[in-house]
């Protein structure tokens, strides 16, 4: 699971996001109520609004959640604890996954 961020876009809906993880808005809506480190905008409608940072955060909790099988407090206290080494960690866990996935397109080129 890689999400491409624009880097001309400074938000996304919520239905883009669910749309770009592959699960549903409402679990996305949990999350936000969920996780401290989810700070989405609210526009004048009240639709929450999610920041390039909101959606490398939402990417750490999918990955823990999804991923790793965490429990929802196990994440909660896996962020807590070690959030940069755990980002750390995260950016080059998609930062291989992207290698892994150019070194195949090669592959198939051959």
């Amino acid at each position: 699971m890689h999400i491409e961020l624009s880097k001309d876009k400074r938000y996304y809906s919520i239905g883009e996001v669910a749309k770009a993880f592959n699960v549903n808005a409402s679990l996305i809506r949990f999350w936000d109520s969920e996780f401290d480190i989810l700070k989405p905008k609210k526009n004048a409608k009240g639709n929450r609004m999610f920041t390039p940072e909101d959606i490398t955060n939402l990417q750490l909790i999918y990955h823990l959640v999804k991923e790793r099988g965490f429990t929802l407090e196990g994440a909660k206290t896996h962020l807590k604890e070690g959030q940069k080494k755990t980002l750390d960690k995260f950016e080059i866990i998609r930062k291989l996954e992207s290698i892994k996935t150019q070194l195949n397109d090669i592959k198939n080129e051959l």
